[in-house]
């Protein structure tokens, strides 16, 4: 048995922040060689940053991330280090990998299977490298092997899956198992998804055991560039099990894991072709060592009965941490209605700072967000820096919602402040009154009065985080998106929209979660109790009329259920249909089935100029409806008329 440590750092890069992506890597590439670690994986283009779009095809960007990996090679002496990178090669950009062995390049290795589904299109700046293909390039006068090699350092063979390439049929393991490779190195940008963890698991177990190798696995951390999170994920299995495994959602600038492993465990196949032409052979000094015993071991929320809860969780609020501090904002500030959606985004504000605080402590906290902020300061301290809370009402506004806004605000620790807009809200309907002539009323005019009371609580509050230099938070969840229910310039204002990748069922079942359970780490927030006790109400419309959300709409539950087999699934709405007849017919009439579902499609395609409008948000499933990165579809369409006449011929045959 030879014993060697080996690593995985998670990184919490920024696209184009060449300094402080380079001070993470050297910071993560010293703390490994303190702990010994011989072998080393980064994440992903974490030289340049993932999420650089069409950055990646300037110039500017290549020379840059080739300049950047020149400072980076002399701090890695005495250690081998992969770290990916966009490279120029014959007029064409590969996403690759550099190995560094001891100070000094060993090769580049190209990427050759692109991600272009969904929220990743990598088709538009790189290309895919041939497989079988090995070349040179020349950089500052010197040869170096580039693309579909591995590497022999000193009798250890170490090989690579980057990203994608681990998900495909024909992953490069399987080659790569026939070479005699004792070491994968998987080098990832993978964004979070709920439940992906699971997945990404079973891929490294099952490249591990599969290949009869070790396997290395290295993701981005944090919101790097404003829509994907990345959880972190660090993992490192041998022998078929998994040896290490770091914390997820850290807020720390980078996570090292590290294990022993035992690199004459993975024997060399039977089959092994041994073929040594994409071999680059590199002399390095191991350090080897006497068996140890490697332990890890989950935090206790990965392992909760309410997994997807504690994932949202901490998935957003990390999310809100970076999208703070990499704006230079000076805190939150959220139109508070009293509701469910912006009392949860009200709640993850706070939540951020408790995780924030919890991991960092009070001052190392402070100065990632920019705050000097003394040690014994409290988190309602913190709160009263970060977060104001401003309720506006007209004469539409009820006490209930009022006393759910200010109670909710006061436990939180935010600054509360209210503002009575009736009569500018007056002023305005008089004043077109006036000039066409005839009374505005709610008989004749529903939607115009509903939405001039959302759009004048907009000035206010952006005057409010303008005086602050904060970040004003929109406050319209996934539900309400899809059917464009939404006042645009009203409850759609703000910079980012934390909760629009979630639907609302989800987020009331959550608020309810964190009322009476709450994050494993954290107590739970009971002053949620008011605003959960209450039936979601945009209370635009006078209090005799009764308005309910879910009227307006239809039931969230089920409008989840069209929204998913509409847009994920692409079905007509005539196979919506027969979803809905099957899982709901004991419960709905065909007749009100039918009237759902054309409200659901007519609206979905006559509100997708509101979706392209809507201020970034986080990517939290494979359900996201964000046009910019996973759900295209035309402003101008047909509305499904034809398709909506058919359904309704078939329905009632």
């Amino acid at each position: 048995m030879r014993y060697i440590k080996v690593g995985a750092a998670s990184l919490n890069q920024t696209p184009l922040d060449w300094n402080n992506n380079k001070n993470n890597i050297i910071d993560a590439i010293n703390s490994a060689r303190a702990n010994q670690i011989n072998i080393l994986c980064l994440p992903e283009l974490c030289i340049s940053g993932y999420g650089c779009e069409d950055a990646f095809l300037a110039l500017g960007t290549l020379t840059q991330s080739l300049q950047t990996l020149a400072k980076i090679v002399p701090h890695t002496k005495d250690i081998i280090v992969a770290v990916g990178l966009p490279l120029l090669y014959k007029k064409q950009i590969y996403n690759t990998v550099a190995l560094l062995v001891d100070g000094n390049i060993a090769g580049f290795v190209a990427k050759k299977f692109l991600p272009k589904d969904g929220i990743h299109y990598e088709p538009r700046w790189f290309n895919s490298w041939p497989s079988d293909i090995q070349a040179s390039i020349e950089i500052d006068e010197q040869q170096y092997p580039i693309g579909d090699i591995y590497f022999d350092c000193n009798g250890v063979r170490i090989g690579f899956e980057i990203c994608e390439e681990a998900w495909v049929a024909n992953r490069p393991g399987i080659k790569l198992a026939t070479q005699g490779v004792d070491i994968i190195l998987n080098p990832s940008a993978s964004h979070f998804a709920f439940g992906k963890h699971k997945i990404r698991t079973r891929f490294v177990l099952e490249g591990s055991r599969a290949f009869n190798v070790s396997y290395i696995y290295a993701n981005l951390l944090g919101n790097e560039a404003g829509r994907s999170i990345y959880d972190g994920d660090a993992i490192i299995a041998s022998g078929g099990e998994i040896v290490a495994s770091s914390k997820r959602f850290s807020f720390k600038s980078y996570q090292l894991v590290d294990a022993w492993i035992d690199i004459d465990l993975n024997h060399i196949s039977e089959n092994s072709s041994w073929e040594i032409d994409n071999c680059i052979k590199i002399p390095f000094n191991f350090q080897i060592n006497p068996p140890h015993q490697n332990s890890f071991n989950y935090e206790a929320w990965e392992n909760s009965p309410t997994l997807k809860e504690e994932e949202f969780t901490h998935a957003v609020t990390l999310g809100l941490f970076d999208y703070l501090r990499k704006t230079n904002s000076r805190g939150f500030v959220i139109s508070l209605s009293g509701g469910a959606d912006s009392s949860a985004i009200a709640c993850l504000v706070r939540l951020m700072v408790e995780f924030g605080v919890a991991e960092l402590g009070v001052k190392a906290f402070g100065a990632k967000i920019g705050f000097a902020i003394p040690a014994q300061k409290t988190i309602t301290n913190i709160l009263q820096l970060l977060l104001t809370c401003v309720y506006q009402a007209t004469e539409n506004s009820s006490k209930t919602t009022k006393r759910a806004a200010s109670t909710l605000a006061n436990n939180l620790g935010a600054i509360y402040l209210e503002l009575d807009i009736d009569s500018l809200v007056k002023n305005y309907v008089d004043l077109v009154s006036n000039a066409i002539k005839h009374k505005l009323n709610w008989q004749d005019h529903d939607i115009p009065l509903q939405n001039i009371q959302a759009r004048v609580r907009s000035p206010g509050v952006w005057l409010i985080a303008n005086l602050n230099n904060a970040l004003l938070l929109a406050t319209s969840n996934r539900s309400e998106i899809a059917q464009g229910y939404a006042t645009m310039d009203g409850d759609t204002s703000g910079g980012l929209s934390p909760i629009a990748g979630i639907d609302k069922d989800f987020l009331r079942h959550w608020l309810r979660w964190l009322e009476q359970e709450g994050p494993v780490q954290l107590t739970n927030i009971p002053a949620l109790a008011l605003v959960n006790k209450q039936v979601p109400t945009a209370e635009l419309r006078p209090a005799s009329m009764q308005q309910k959300d879910e009227d307006d709409l239809m039931p969230y539950q089920l409008l989840n259920v069209i929204e998913k087999a509409a847009i994920r699934d692409r079905q007509t709405p005539y196979e919506v249909f027969c979803l809905l007849q099957i899982k709901y017919a004991d419960k709905y009439d065909k007749q009100l089935l039918l009237v759902w579902i054309e409200r659901f499609f007519t609206l979905w395609s006559r509100n997708q100029w509101k979706r392209e409008r809507f201020a970034p948000s986080f990517h939290l499933d494979d359900t996201n409806l964000d046009p910019k990165t996973w759900c295209r579809f035309p402003i101008l369409s047909g509305n499904y008329a034809e398709e909506l006449t058919e359904m309704k011929r078939k329905a009632l045959e």
